[in-house]
């Protein structure tokens, strides 16, 4: 099969991960709005943190460009895969897909004949009323499985690929097989299962695969939270547990919350589009995460009142270990929790460019930080914490990456 013309929108872990794996066979353009991300790709460095994504762009050969510019690389594209940011608005209770909208717009004012791949999350139904509002049938969607900082990794030996396409367009549908090629050439893993559906229900599949993630998160932190309260050890009764193979090991470790890129956004969405249909299940999740993060803090003020250390250090403001993100980050309710309740704060955060976060001096200095703080609370538990682990309160009881 011949080689593709392909344009990326967004150059965040979706976005570069794809481009990076659709640029081994096919000449890619990725198009981004920061012109910082755009110099890091065109120099072979990682504008994120991603092993194999560092790898791929030091070491393999890609046909890869990128550029603030649009309309050049639209105009010859035959597809174009959209991966902008779609945050949830909760005033309007749906998600912010105007990105999506506007890059749409762009491709469709120079090129009316590429297929228009939208791998942003969106809430269910978008994709069929964006080809009515633009009168095309040429956009599908294509949801993403991925973790932050394996993106790559997660593209080269991916779980399933699923595509949602319109109902009885063979021409659309003969396009998507190509394009679900594509990414099957790029990957290293074989005989990958594909799934060919209606565009609506392959929206329904992200969003309701993030939120049993979820689901599975807040079951073992309200386990968490009752051996705690009862003074049990967590570990033995996951462990006792997941043994079971139906059960299984994975999303078992305890933690402040789910949060990052998607599952606080995907669990709302999901509970939005259930309006007049009956549900408990996806309300109690959302209620679930915003329930442990008030249990933590709670803790943390007991053990500020037993230990007469009034000062309470929060080590990395970041999803967990080796990342960047701090997007819906557990981490930052728990700080806005004991703000409230007028606990004295300090934070360390290498990665934060100013000396404070709200109004809380930020520490870039690991021992002034230790220092500094007389209860330390790691949501990530990581081996430069040993020298001081009497004094750090943690819920990591597998302490992983």
């Amino acid at each position: 099969m011949d080689s593709a013309n392909i344009v990326v929108f967004g150059i965040g872990y979706v976005g570069l991960s794809n481009a990076i794996l659709l640029s081994q066979h096919n000449h890619v353009t990725a198009i981004d709005i920061v012109p910082e991300k755009v110099d890091m790709i065109n120099n072979r460095k990682s504008p994120l943190i991603d092993k194999e994504i560092i790898d791929y762009l030091s070491h393999h050969d890609l046909d890869l460009t990128a550029t603030l510019d649009y309309e050049g690389p639209c105009r010859n594209a035959e597809y174009v895969i959209i991966a902008t940011p779609t945050n949830y608005d909760p005033d309007k209770n749906y998600f912010d897909t105007s990105s999506v909208e506007d890059a749409i717009e762009k491709v469709l004012a120079v090129n009316t004949k590429a297929y228009i791949v939208v791998k942003s999350t969106v809430p269910v139904g978008y994709t069929e009323n964006v080809r009515k509002k633009y009168k095309t049938s040429n956009i599908i969607f294509s949801p993403e499985f991925l973790r932050e900082g394996h993106a790559l990794y997660d593209n080269l030996y991916p779980s399933r690929i699923v595509i949602g396409t319109p109902k009885n367009n063979l021409r659309v549908l003969e396009a998507t097989q190509k394009f679900a090629f594509l990414l099957q050439e790029g990957a290293i893993k074989e005989n990958i299962p594909t799934l060919f559906m209606q565009s609506t229900e392959a929206e329904a599949v992200k969003l309701f695969a993030n939120t049993y993630l979820a689901v599975r998160v807040s079951y073992f932190n309200e386990l968490d939270t009752y051996a705690e309260a009862k003074g049990l050890d967590s570990s033995h009764i996951i462990e006792g547990m997941c043994l079971d193979p139906r059960i299984g090991k994975n999303y078992n470790n305890p933690s402040f919350g789910y949060g990052g890129y998607c599952l606080p956004k995907d669990t709302k969405q999901l509970l939005a589009d259930y309006e007049e249909l009956p549900q408990s299940m996806i309300s109690a999740v959302v209620e679930s995460n915003v329930k442990r993060k008030e249990y933590i803090a709670e803790k943390i003020i007991e053990q500020v009142k037993k230990s007469g250390q009034n000062v309470v250090g929060i080590y990395r403001l970041t999803m967990k270990a080796n990342s960047d993100n701090f997007r819906q980050a557990s981490i930052i309710d728990v700080i806005h929790l004991l703000k409230d309740k007028n606990v004295e704060l300090v934070i360390y955060e290498p990665t934060l460019k100013d000396d404070d976060f709200e109004g809380i001096k930020v520490f870039k200095d690991i021992n002034e930080f230790k220092n500094a703080a007389g209860i330390i609370v790691a949501n990530r538990y990581v081996d430069e914490l040993n020298d001081v682990q009497d004094k750090v309160y943690t819920r990591d009881i597998y302490r992983e990456d």
